[in-house]
C-alpha cells in the first residue's frame, strides 16, 4: 500500500511539473499583442464621387503605375457583381491604412454566412498583403464585416468580425 501511495505522489508531482512547465511556456497575456478594434470612422461616400489627394476609390487612376492597394482585379472578378466599390485610406499617426469595400446589398443579402465570410477573408487577404485593414459596407452605411489586423506582431495576427445578422444565413442552411 505504501509503494502505491508512493507512486501517486511520484505521478503527480511529475504532472504538476509537466503543466506548470507547460503553463510557463505560453506567452502571457502582457507578451501577447491583440489585434486591435477596427475603425470606428465614418464611412464617406462622398469620397466615392468626391476623392481627395488622400484616398484611392475603384475609379481613381494612377499613371505611374499601379495603385496600391490593387483591389480592380478582385472587382472585376467579383462574382455576382458584389464589390461595387471601396475607399482606400493611407495610415495616419491615430490609425492603420484602410480600405472600406461597398458592397451590393442585394447580392450580400442572398448570400449564406460562409460565402460573406470566404468574401471577407479573401478580400482582407489581399489587402492585409499591402498593410490594410477592411471594414465591409452597404450603401446604407451598415458594417456588415471586418478584417483587422495587427501589424505589430510578426507573423501579423488578423481577426474576422461578421456582423450577427449575417449568422442567421448559417442557420439556415443547416
Amino acid at each position: 500500500m505504501r509503494s502505491i501511495l508512493s507512486l501517486w505522489k511520484l505521478t503527480y508531482l511529475t504532472i504538476s511539473l509537466s503543466t506548470i512547465s507547460f503553463l510557463a511556456a505560453l506567452p502571457s497575456p502582457a507578451q501577447t499583442s491583440p489585434v486591435p478594434s477596427p475603425s470606428d470612422a465614418p464611412l464617406e461616400l462622398a469620397l466615392l464621387t468626391q476623392p481627395n489627394g488622400t484616398v484611392m476609390t475603384a475609379s481613381t487612376i494612377n499613371p505611374e503605375g499601379l495603385t496600391t492597394p490593387s483591389l480592380w482585379w478582385a472587382k472585376e472578378n467579383s462574382e455576382n457583381r458584389l464589390l461595387d466599390n471601396w475607399i482606400a485610406y493611407a495610415a495616419s499617426e491615430n490609425e492603420p491604412a484602410r480600405v472600406d469595400l461597398i458592397v451590393n446589398q442585394q447580392v450580400w443579402s442572398v448570400l449564406e454566412y460562409l460565402e460573406r465570410y470566404h468574401f471577407v477573408n479573401h478580400l482582407g487577404s489581399s489587402a492585409r498583403r499591402e498593410g490594410y485593414n477592411v471594414r465591409v459596407f452597404n450603401y446604407q452605411q451598415d458594417l456588415l464585416a471586418t478584417y483587422t489586423c495587427n501589424f505589430v506582431t510578426s507573423p501579423v495576427s488578423c481577426r474576422i468580425q461578421m456582423n450577427a445578422q449575417n449568422r442567421l444565413g448559417l442557420l439556415r442552411s443547416l
